[in-house]
């Protein structure tokens, strides 16, 4: 295979985390041939996805509401809305329990993972009328759960999380946009899944530019301490600009010394930093710097990076190159082995 191949610009995910994630998952074994995880190597997500796709929300919920850190929960719901089949008995356990206000977040949450998988991850000019209708339908049935959770509790993180989502997909204008993101940073000024949603807010693909997107993304590393995994936004938005560009021109970008440097920089700064400390979302980072480094061919940096992941494959960023994540994982670690 080419260590470069990807996805057309038409192709590139345009959801809330780019592709949707299919049932629950396998266990990567460590050590071994690499194998995709979608619970990211963390055993009580494992748990919390069988819950939930058995619709066990007394379980799932009890789980949820000892979590303390805004950032985490965050984290979490948005892994576990990617479980399909939820939305079948979470419109009856709404109705239920109206007052249950974490279920309600939940709801939101799939409502606008479900929204993208019926979009489907096309440019706007694949998707068909009924595709439009469903995805319209879903995420005002989110708009409308999550700003009610918002109202019910101000101080909570994940309503503007997923709402950053649900304003981009409904095209609801970069002044919501914006404001949403402002809203979840008066929360949590280093969240880094919102500066993701933003990340993408301005991306070309969304009406922004590659001049806004990496000035955004070069600020947001900047302001954030020293081993901030903030880091990660100034990876993103190369990667960004290179699903962007026609054949031969993305590998010169990437592969570029002006590019390479600023890839070298927020490495070192963030996830090889000595005061960068390990978050519960922290493969799904560690894997996005990988492949952008291996595609740079910053072997050795990226030789470092992949030694810490313990072969745990996350499907972000590797479905970029098409084809299996696992085998696109395996690839680029054995070329960047020394």
């Amino acid at each position: 295979m080419s260590f470069f191949r990807r996805r057309s610009a038409d192709d590139a995910p345009a959801g809330p985390a780019g592709r949707r994630s299919r049932g629950l998952g396998r266990k990567a074994p460590r050590g071994l041939t690499p194998v995709l995880d979608l619970s990211h190597g963390d055993e009580e997500l494992r748990r919390l996805r069988a819950l939930a796709d058995a619709g066990d929300w007394n379980a799932v919920g009890s789980v949820l509401a000892e979590i303390e850190d805004d950032a985490e929960l965050t984290w979490l719901l948005h892994r576990l809305s990617s479980v399909e089949g939820t939305e079948r008995w979470l419109a009856g356990a709404v109705a239920e329990r109206p007052e249950d206000t974490l279920l309600l977040l939940f709801s939101g949450a799939r409502h606008i993972s479900w929204g993208w998988e019926a979009r489907t991850g096309q440019r706007a000019q694949h998707v068909t009328e009924e595709q439009w209708r469903l995805f319209r339908e879903r995420l005002g049935t989110a708009e409308e759960q999550l700003l009610e959770v918002a109202e019910r509790e101000p101080s909570w993180l994940a309503p503007w999380f997923f709402l950053q989502i649900g304003a981009r997909g409904a095209s609801l204008g970069r002044g919501i946009a914006t404001a949403r993101f402002d809203a979840a940073l008066r929360r949590d000024p280093e969240h880094l899944a919102s500066h993701q949603q933003r990340l993408q807010q301005l991306c070309a693909k969304w009406g922004g530019s590659h001049e806004e997107m990496h000035a955004f993304a070069r600020r947001a590393m900047l302001d954030a301490p020293e081993g901030s995994p903030l880091g990660e936004i100034v990876a993103l938005a190369h990667l960004e600009h290179w699903l962007d560009l026609p054949d031969g021109e993305d590998h010169a970008y990437l592969t570029g010394p002006t590019v390479r440097a600023a890839l070298r920089e927020a490495t070192l700064r963030s996830v090889l930093h000595p005061a960068y400390r390990r978050r519960r979302d922290w493969r799904s980072t560690h894997n996005i710097f990988a492949m952008v480094l291996s595609l740079a061919d910053e072997r050795e940096l990226a030789h470092a990076v992949f030694a810490t992941l313990d072969d745990v494959v996350t499907d972000w960023p590797w479905y970029y190159l098409g084809g299996d994540e696992a085998e696109n994982f395996r690839v680029h670690r054995d070329r960047c082995a020394p």
